[in-house]
C-alpha cells in the first residue's frame, strides 16, 4: 500500500509499504519486495503525472546502521527538483580497486547458498 508521509521531504513525498510486516529486507519475502517494487513504480508514475517533478529519488533503509527508524520495512519516493537542497545521504568517494576485487570476492562466495 502507499500513502503520503507525514513529515514529507517534499510534496509528494510517499511511503510504500508491504502488508504483511517485516521488519527489515532481511524480513521480507522476494515476492513481497516484488509487489512492494512494482507500487513503488506505479507511485512514481503518478507523482510524474501529477507533479511533473524534474527527478525522483527512491530510498530505503535497513537496520539502525543505516539510519533505518521505523522498524517496518517501507520505500521513500520522493519527487525531486534541482536545487531541493535533499542530499544523497553519502559523501561519494572513488573505492581503492584492491577492496573492490576484494568486496566481490567474499559476495561471490556466498552466491551458491542464496541460489
Amino acid at each position: 500500500m502507499a500513502f503520503l508521509d507525514r513529515s514529507p521531504a517534499a510534496p509528494g513525498h510517499t511511503l510504500v509499504v508491504p502488508r504483511v510486516h517485516a521488519r527489515d529486507i532481511w524480513e521480507l519475502s522476494e515476492d513481497e519486495h516484488a509487489r512492494v517494487a512494482r507500487t513503488a513504480h506505479r507511485v512514481a508514475r503518478l507523482l510524474k503525472a501529477a507533479l511533473q517533478p524534474e527527478g525522483l529519488s527512491i530510498r530505503h533503509a535497513s537496520g539502525a546502521a543505516a539510519g533505518q527508524d521505523v522498524f517496518h520495512f517501507h520505500l521513500h519516493v520522493i519527487p525531486r527538483r534541482r536545487g531541493d537542497a535533499i542530499g544523497p545521504g553519502w559523501e561519494a568517494a572513488r573505492a581503492d580497486d584492491r577492496e573492490l576485487v576484494e568486496v566481490r570476492a567474499r559476495i561471490l562466495a556466498h552466491l551458491p547458498e542464496l541460489r
